[in-house]
């Protein structure tokens, strides 16, 4: 009777394992030999995208607004609205005029204000909103110390730079002794468990391959510089403290997310990548990108990266705080598949859109600023591609709270709240948190980028 349960329940893994087979896309992602190692490190990461998903994305979207509505109540008790306002056309500015720390959006103002966070790292990994807010990173780990900015080691990369660090088995906490200039000669291929941390020091990864967070779990990049990222030629690269992978030709991505889940962005500044900024494809989900500037660069973020990847409609991303600054052209997002939360971010300049997509992605746009450019045929913020009206008009692309300038306009389509199904518990309607207008947005954003954190003081 044993055997057989252990029969059946043989046949029912085998039966979960195919079904992951016929969402998982049937390509090499980079790597040029898909041997044992990267065969069981895809399966587990398309089991992981399984239990990251939340059923429920309408109570995600709700707790970051709702926290939205309290981090500014709680600001407006000590400072009125006008002063803020005055602050934020001053440009960063952290003190009220009595000295007090005043940090405007939930996720900086769950740690920014703190004295002594270079001594409190790891009280950032509890501040992650949105459908990436359990991400923890490297909290459960020691502190690791990057001394040495070279990269010139891919085999065998030194103790003490950030390629010996990222790659090491178990949660770490990177940290940098002083400012420096990574130039990365190949893809940085990270483990999972892991927190980049630039607080403290002006880091900087410019000038070769950017950051790849294939097939991981679990992930902080916080308050660095990604600048001037090109394609590297391949070859091979430790890719963990076990095994040596072969790569390909790596896109100039400045950020790159394959199969990842349960990552945050945060606090970054990136200019000009050769490819995108930031691409999340084949199955990541459970991410949050926030409070980060983008500049000078045509296709800012790529969410889903093939018409076949159906894994990716198990996709959910928050962008938030976020602003989308001077010489941007389009893709901020650009979604197939998937449900995107863009919420209290400041659109300030695009050349041809902002938000697009095909394959029916559901689009949740919150509280944003967006600001037209000057040409009369880049109004409209959306773009549907590839797809009639007949069938795009069923696509859930919602606006709420939005604040239009210079003619911008959000063209909606489907129903709201038809996105997600109602939780068990539902808040009734005229309870709901509604999220903060954009016309909060100079005030949520006007710190977005890399901060100059300096010991003792509130960063």
């Amino acid at each position: 009777m044993a055997a057989a349960f252990l029969n059946i329940g043989s046949y029912v893994f085998v039966l979960f394992l195919s079904s992951l087979a016929t969402l998982a896309p049937q390509v090499q992602a980079n790597i040029a030999v898909f041997d044992d190692y990267w065969t069981q490190r895809q399966g587990d990461a398309l089991k992981q995208t399984l239990a990251s998903f939340d059923p429920y994305p309408l109570n995600v979207t709700n707790h970051l607004n709702y926290h939205v509505a309290l981090a500014l109540d709680t600001t407006e008790s000590i400072n009125s609205t006008r002063r803020e306002l005055s602050q934020a056309r001053r440009g960063r500015k952290m003190q009220n005029r009595r000295g007090k720390c005043v940090a405007h959006n939930p996720i900086d103002k769950c740690w920014r204000c703190d004295r002594d966070w270079e001594k409190n790292r790891k009280k950032l990994a509890v501040c992650a909103l949105g459908f990436g807010r359990r991400t923890s990173g490297g909290k459960d780990g020691p502190i690791y110390v990057v001394t040495d900015a070279s990269d010139d080691e891919l085999i065998s990369p030194r103790p003490g730079t950030l390629r010996h660090a990222v790659t090491r088995e178990g949660p770490l906490w990177i940290i940098f002794a002083r400012s420096m200039v990574i130039k990365l000669q190949q893809e940085l291929m990270m483990t999972s468990d892991k927190t980049i941390d630039g607080r403290g020091a002006r880091v900087y990864i410019m000038g070769g391959s950017g950051l790849t967070l294939q097939f991981v779990n679990n992930v902080i990049v916080h308050n660095i510089y990604i600048k001037q990222i090109v394609p590297a030629n391949g070859g091979l690269i430790r890719d963990s403290e076990q095994h040596i992978g072969l790569r390909t030709r790596s896109d100039g991505d400045g950020i790159n997310l394959f199969g990842a889940t349960n990552v945050w962005i945060d606090h970054v500044s990136m200019t000009r990548c050769s490819d995108g900024m930031i691409d999340a494809i084949l199955g990541s989900t459970a991410v949050t990108v926030s409070n980060s500037h983008f500049t000078d660069h045509q296709e800012v973020m790529l969410f889903g990266a093939n018409d076949k990847h159906e894994i990716d409609k198990k996709m959910q991303i928050t962008v938030a705080f976020n602003h989308f600054g001077k010489r941007l052209e389009q893709r901020m997002p650009r979604v197939r598949f998937g449900t995107i939360h863009v919420v209290n971010n400041d659109y300030t300049h695009w050349e041809m859109y902002a938000i697009g997509g095909n394959m029916n992605p559901t689009i949740i746009s919150h509280g944003n600023r967006f600001i037209a450019p000057p040409n009369e045929q880049a109004k409209q913020i959306t773009k549907r591609e590839y797809t009639s009206y007949v069938d795009w008009k069923l696509w859930n692309w919602q606006s709420e709270g939005d604040y239009f300038l210079n003619g911008a306009y959000f063209v909606q389509s489907g129903k709201p709240n038809a996105w997600s199904p109602k939780p068990k518990n539902p808040i009734p309607n005229k309870f709901a948190i509604r999220p903060k207008p954009g016309t909060m947005v100079r005030i949520l954003t006007m710190d977005a980028g890399v901060l100059g954190c300096k010991q003792g003081q509130a960063c």
